[in-house]
């Protein structure tokens, strides 16, 4: 099915150069000269990489696959093990095939698991997701939460930029596709 090059997002599989890959990640552009365009990071079944420039004008071929929720149960090593919400049955896939939102998984969340012929191709998480923050550096007198930023460290681990209001032990939204703070936790 052809779909506009802006309605692309991690996870989705397209078919390009008679290949099918897994988009990994996004990024809009729109410069002061010439047309808007999006630049994708693809993964080919195979392992391959490839970054690709997509006009926003230009047509895409989506590859739609068999999609089921997936409960994820829990992560042992390299892979991560998945149970089927219809069926019960469990699946194991590994780290890389999630990608780098496998630092987002949390006990019993439901995901998209999209198989082709039997074939697990990728995995999408919700959009955001609730964390707690760990660590962060104190509020510094006179910074303002719109013009500045500070480092903070997620309960997975993760260092993400945040608003100089927010501390330690505070409950922060977080986008799982490139895992950047979205607002606090209410």
């Amino acid at each position: 099915m052809k779909v506009n090059a802006n309605t692309i997002r991690p996870s989705n599989v397209i078919q390009h150069k008679n290949k099918l890959w897994v988009v990994v990640k996004i990024q809009h552009t729109q410069p002061g000269k010439g047309g808007a365009y999006v630049q994708a990071e693809l993964k080919g079944l195979d392992g391959t990489k490839l970054n690709e420039r997509f006009r926003s004008s230009e047509d895409i071929e989506r590859v739609y696959f068999d999609e089921a929720p997936h409960q994820f149960l829990f992560e042992d090593g390299t892979d991560c093990t998945f149970m089927d919400t219809n069926t019960y049955d469990q699946i194991m896939v590994s780290k890389e095939l999630v990608g780098a939102p496998v630092d987002f998984l949390q006990e019993s969340m439901i995901v998209k698991v999209c198989s082709h012929e039997g074939k697990v191709i990728s995995i999408e998480l919700p959009d955001t997701v609730i964390m707690t923050i760990i660590e962060a550096d104190g509020v510094v007198k006179g910074q303002t939460a719109s013009s500045s930023y500070k480092p903070a460290i997620l309960e997975n681990g993760r260092r993400i930029m945040v608003p100089p209001h927010i501390g330690t032990d505070t409950k922060v939204v977080v986008n799982t596709a490139d895992g950047s703070y979205v607002e606090k936790a209410k």
